[in-house]
């Protein structure tokens, strides 16, 4: 969960505003006053980045239902607006079938389809929740490339573990929860530790939500944090290793990737459009 931050005057880095002391170099912080900023204001580019990987997630889904068949919408809270499994494959839902009828490609598609308005909806809601505090420390292209290998990570331990068929954003997610309890353990001091706490918390409600919830792919979930965690100790984060342009080259390399996957699902999607009107 992101924070509201104050300006430290001591060392003049973003803290905890809740705290009566700075979490990096312990001075008094002033009870009003400061620069107060809001992480989830965070750097335009995190924005635009997050922004825009909720838009494809929303359009995709769009797309989903609008290729699907109208007798499979609806049903219960969890089942509202579900597309259904043909059109899901089409737009490349993975899993062990899809992975080795249609592709590799699958492996990233999947982290854009949701299975009904109730599941896109909590995802985005976690993404916009927890992604602008991954780019406040790791910065916008470092959290790009985690979100997109972390997803990617969780479907391939899905289809080792032997899923057959599953979608949505949420290992990429888990991915970036797993970075941030990286990021906790690694800085340590008063603010790291603040840090593995919470996300400790979240861990640990994934897990309980996984094992009481049905139909939850947990290998995915598990996937995804392990991948985050990997990722987050390659790439480095803001105080000890700076952005560099191999940062932001991975970044639009995931980008390019994601892209030319989404626009493949689309023709996919236009093509079965297209059949039914002939």
């Amino acid at each position: 969960m992101a924070h509201p931050s104050i300006t430290c005057p001591q060392c003049g880095r973003a803290t905890d505003a809740r705290y009566s002391s700075c979490l990096w170099c312990g001075a008094a912080l002033p009870p009003s006053g400061g620069r107060v900023i809001e992480v989830v204001h965070g750097e335009r580019g995190g924005d635009l980045i997050i922004n825009g990987i909720i838009v494809a997630n929303v359009l995709y889904y769009l797309l989903s239902l609008l290729i699907s068949s109208k007798s499979t919408l609806g049903g219960g809270i969890f089942g509202f607006l579900s597309p259904d499994d043909n059109s899901l494959a089409l737009l490349g839902a993975t899993g062990t079938y899809p992975v080795f009828r249609y592709g590799l490609w699958t492996l990233v598609s999947a982290n854009y389809l949701h299975g009904g308005a109730m599941h896109i909806l909590f995802n985005m809601m976690a993404l916009r929740q927890i992604g602008p505090w991954v780019c406040a420390e790791f910065g916008a292209s470092r959290m790009f490339v985690i979100y997109t290998a972390s997803g990617v990570a969780g479907y391939l331990l899905s289809v080792a573990a032997g899923v057959p068929f599953t979608i949505g954003a949420s290992a990429a997610v888990c991915g970036l929860i797993g970075a941030l309890f990286y990021f906790g353990k690694s800085r340590g001091g008063n603010y790291g530790q603040a840090v593995s706490r919470e996300v400790s918390g979240w861990l640990i409600s994934l897990v309980v939500f996984g094992l009481i919830m049905p139909g939850i792919n947990n290998w995915g979930h598990g996937g995804g944090i392990v991948g985050g965690i990997i990722a987050a100790k390659l790439l480095g984060y803001r105080e000890r290793r700076p952005e560099t342009s191999l940062h932001r080259v991975a970044a639009l390399a995931c980008l390019l990737v994601t892209l030319a996957v989404l626009a493949f699902g689309v023709w996919n999607g236009l093509r079965v459009l297209s059949y039914r009107h002939i």
